[in-house]
């Protein structure tokens, strides 16, 4: 709505202070004059109001009472208030100031005064809004510029991981189930408030696409030994294992050219954790129950779900009841118990997502 005036509302109870006012201000504003609070808050969703001159000594309703109401109203609260008075003693403008209001202009108007004193905080106030603007623009910029970040990051995060993918054979489509696994399982999770004081510390955004790089490591790992068509032998066991020490190494080089960043630290807990065992016989590290750390033990059972129910080149993929039961009991020997206990709550989800694969 373009307007040509500045609105100006004029509240008193005195009939000729009213046209006075009016008089005064009409060539520069559009001023409506209104004798009682009563009126004043009837008109008032009808009015873009850019300020109000409110009198303090009115019957009924006085000035205090009428402002105490208009700044609890967030739709009016910012709308600048000046009191107008006849009273003169410093009590009477504390309380007033203290309430909210924005100037004090003594009664009768001195005609030059009252107009610079309204010119003075309409200047600010515009200065206050275009600031918002302002401000309220920029940060749309920076969200506008964070999200296109965050998109690339995830999108390297997804090249890296599927460059990975792309080099065992069996693994198609891993990547993509990871990911609807570790929310479904997540989701679950805050739901039933499983570790809730410290799930609630994790920022979602960046700790699932974080996981697709959980087996980054395996790059440093020979496409021969990837693509076995058979069980490894205790020596390529070995040398397998060691892509949980070199995912996170990698994850550590790139950390050096980069500022502090939440993906890569994630990311470096799912590298480095998720061969963890809950009776300690896991690895690279053996850690052992809750000092495996809870995005790794969360990992865990997503990882061999997933690597149970796929094909892979020394066999082919375990039944979805087979899996379950197989996970299910090794609750306390490979794999959280707590985290059993969400993952009964999810497996047929689990299922539908690898039938879809399928």
């Amino acid at each position: 709505m373009i307007r040509d005036k500045p609105v100006i509302v004029l509240v008193d109870d005195d009939a000729v202070n009213l046209t006075i006012g009016k008089n005064i201000l009409k060539d520069k504003y559009a001023v409506f004059p209104i004798n009682t609070a009563e009126s004043f808050f009837q008109i008032l969703p009808n009015l873009e109001v850019d300020l109000i001159l409110l009198d303090i000594e009115m019957p009924d309703v006085n000035g205090y009472e009428t402002i105490k109401r208009l700044k609890t109203d967030p739709e009016y609260a910012d709308i600048p208030v000046i009191f107008l008075t006849a009273k003169n003693d410093p009590g009477s403008e504390l309380e007033g100031l203290s309430l909210g209001a924005i100037d004090y202009v003594s009664k009768p108007f001195s005609p030059p005064l009252l107009v610079k004193r309204i010119e003075n905080h309409l200047a600010m106030r515009e200065a206050t809004r275009k600031l918002k603007a302002y401000n309220d623009d920029l940060l749309k910029k920076v969200d506008t510029k964070t999200n296109e970040v965050n998109e690339l990051q995830n999108a390297i995060l997804r090249v890296v991981a599927e460059l990975v993918e792309f080099r065992n054979d069996a693994n198609n489509g891993h990547i993509e189930r990871t990911q609807k696994y570790i929310k479904l399982f997540l989701d679950k999770m805050i739901e039933k408030g499983t570790y809730h004081n410290e799930v609630s510390k994790w920022n979602l955004e960046y700790l699932i696409p974080a996981a697709q790089l959980y087996d980054v490591g395996k790059i440093a790992i020979s496409d021969m030994l990837l693509n076995k068509p058979a069980k490894f032998s205790p020596e390529e066991f070995e040398l397998m294992k060691q892509h949980t020490i070199f995912g996170v190494a990698a994850i550590k080089e790139i950390e050096k050219q980069t500022k502090q960043n939440l993906f890569l630290y994630y990311a470096k807990i799912f590298a480095g954790t998720h061969h963890e065992k809950w009776d300690g016989t896991g690895y690279p590290r053996k850690l052992k129950g809750v000092d495996i750390p809870l995005p790794g033990r969360i990992m865990a059972i997503i990882d061999v779900y997933d690597s149970l129910t796929s094909v892979r080149p020394y066999r082919k993929a375990i039944s979805h009841t087979v899996a379950e039961r197989v996970i299910i009991g090794s609750a306390g020997i490979n794999f959280d118990p707590a985290l059993i206990e969400i993952f009964k709550f999810v497996v047929l989800k689990f299922s539908e997502i690898a039938d879809e694969a399928k």
